[in-house]
């Protein structure tokens, strides 16, 4: 993952973003905001987001859509969420946010601790998700590039140059091996 990776907070509350981003700033990592579903949604496009950190009730696009739209593009899909709620707990909607692969679900106010906590885990595990892929795709490209091409078979089933162990016509007819004698 690239070192310039952020950390995306939506939250259509302004001093809820103010403390987000003061918990989340002793990780030192840069930190992007967004106000709204739509906002969050052409930043994540943008890339190099690490990490999302959602509010799930927005005007317009909620946090679950948002989430809904990501698990759907091969860019974002693999983004880990943490998604925050302020209505307390809601069984419909931890159902919801589990089956669409969200890292965790919690309420506001969030404790800093534990906030920090879950994400420098998340942020961590992504990064190496990155790194792992990168070096699949390089190995891939190595094995590509040493993998020769199949060879075309001859009208009568035989394969050009393979030589048969028995039949080598470099050998002088006396060394070879009869099929069935031993010497």
């Amino acid at each position: 993952m690239p070192s310039d990776a952020k950390i995306l907070i939506v939250d259509d509350h302004e001093d809820t973003l103010y403390a987000l981003e003061s918990t989340l700033a002793p990780l030192g990592h840069k930190i992007v905001r967004a106000t709204g579903g739509d906002e969050a949604l052409k930043e994540l496009l943008r890339g190099h987001i690490a990490l999302l950190l959602l509010d799930v009730r927005m005007p317009g696009v909620s946090g679950l859509d948002v989430v809904r739209y990501m698990r759907r593009l091969e860019q974002t899909q693999h983004i880990p969420v943490i998604l925050l709620t302020g209505f307390g707990p809601d069984a419909a909607l931890t159902a919801n946010a589990f089956a669409l692969g969200v890292a965790d679900l919690l309420m506001k106010p969030v404790d800093p601790w534990a906030l920090r906590t879950k994400v420098r885990y998340l942020y961590e595990a992504q990064r190496r998700h990155r790194a792992l892929e990168a070096e699949l795709r390089e190995l891939r490209a190595l094995v590509k590039e040493h993998t020769p091409a199949p060879a075309l078979a001859h009208p009568d089933g035989r394969i050009p140059g393979r030589r048969h162990p028995e039949r080598d016509p470099r050998e002088p007819e006396g060394n070879r091996l009869e099929q069935g004698r031993t010497p």
